[in-house]
């Protein structure tokens, strides 16, 4: 009879150790859903130069693109990848379908005032002050865009504060996990973006609502506050807030997956002395209102391809460029000029242009410069016949 226990034991001690030690190197975070909020007809915070739709979309890509080339074994599911409207319900869905172990929802904030600034990262929870629930009413607004919106969240009504007492009952199973990704997000957006910090707060997302597994919303920036938006108008403020979401999610990754040597570690450039924030608003400040921003040598003569122009600043990644390669901007009589190329002849352009027509622009033209100045391409082309 005890050989027969003994046996037993030793089966039970298997058993149950094979459930409490996960395999070696198995990825925990194996799966991650990226969302651009809003999109299509619904453009969401309207700012003085963009939308935040396009922001949002930019930053999602940007930042898929980094997971993947990183970690290529880390599956990377985005709700939208163009400028199309998806429900929310559908974008939690696809998370829940896809089995998804983190989900990161992008967003841009915006305010009647133009004084608040900086990021603030949201997990799912009742809102403790007004200001919290009204950024999840603005943001779960977009539920009224779509059909039928009544029935597919129960009837909740995004305008009525009493509808978000149903989130003081809500016990969120990954509270702790969103917290910890949330608190590696706001590091990296005051300490290498260079954002105001605003903090880890709660409210009542839809959108985090109905998702299974941790999930958070960042609002990156305010698009009502001029020094914010001309940040998140540039490509290298996309790049640095995506950079930095790739840093939190590269230190939860491998927190949470037992790599030591990233424990307590924050992954930010303690030495560098200003900040992409700084940096970005620095140089803006330098521009005068009318100028090319195409450095050029002294009496050097460049003809450019000039295929759009548009009273909207837009993101140098936006799809409005249709594979143009090296795309340059500049501002000129209240108007953002997009040019490509950067040729020495004539005719060089000449063959630039075709191009350029063929991938769709049929009103592209030729543009020159000297020394940075823009003149006529046929004055252009007699300076170099004198040369």
């Amino acid at each position: 009879m005890k050989r027969i226990i003994d046996f037993f034991s030793i089966i039970c001690i298997v058993v149950l150790t094979s459930f409490n030690i996960p395999p070696t190197n198995s990825p925990i975070v194996k799966t991650v859903v990226i969302d651009a909020g809003h999109g299509g007809h619904d453009p969401g915070c309207i700012g003085s130069k963009t939308k935040e739709k396009n922001i949002t979309l930019a930053i999602a890509l940007k930042l898929g693109s980094l997971i993947e080339k990183n970690f290529p074994q880390t599956k990377v599911i985005y709700t939208r990848k163009t400028d199309v409207f998806v429900e929310i319900y559908k974008r939690a869905q696809i998370a829940n379908d896809s089995k998804a172990d983190l989900f990161i929802s992008i967003h841009c904030n915006a305010n009647p005032s133009k004084n608040p600034y900086g990021a603030e990262t949201y997990v799912m929870g009742l809102h403790k002050s007004q200001a919290n629930l009204e950024v999840a009413q603005k943001e779960n607004a977009s539920i009224l865009m779509e059909e039928n919106y009544s029935t597919n969240y129960d009837g909740f009504d995004p305008n009525s504060t009493e509808a978000y007492i149903i989130f003081s009952l809500y016990q969120n199973a990954f509270l702790e996990q969103s917290l910890l990704f949330s608190t590696k997000i706001q590091n990296q957006m005051k300490n290498y973006v260079g954002f105001h910090d605003r903090g880890v707060k709660q409210a009542g997302f839809i959108v985090l609502y109905k998702t299974a597994m941790p999930s958070i919303l960042l609002e990156a920036g305010f698009l009502s506050n001029l020094k914010d938006e001309q940040f998140l108008i540039s490509a290298k403020g996309i790049e640095s807030v995506s950079t930095g979401l790739f840093k939190a999610f590269k230190e939860y990754k491998l927190e949470l997956e037992g790599d030591q040597k990233i424990i307590n570690n924050t992954d930010v450039d303690t030495n560098k002395t200003e900040t992409p924030y700084q940096l970005i608003l620095n140089e803006s400040n330098k521009l005068t209102k009318d100028t090319s921003l195409f450095p050029t040598k002294k009496d050097e003569i460049v003809f450019k391809i000039q295929f759009l122009t548009s009273t909207e600043k837009k993101l140098l990644t936006a799809s409005d460029f249709k594979n143009v390669d090296n795309v340059q901007e500049y501002f000129q009589n209240g108007l953002y000029k997009y040019v490509t190329g950067s040729e020495k002849t004539f005719e060089s352009a000449l063959v630039l242009l075709k191009k350029i027509h063929e991938k769709g622009f049929k009103d592209a033209f030729i543009v020159a410069y000297l020394n940075n100045k823009r003149i006529s391409p046929q004055d252009a082309v007699k300076l170099i016949k004198k040369e």
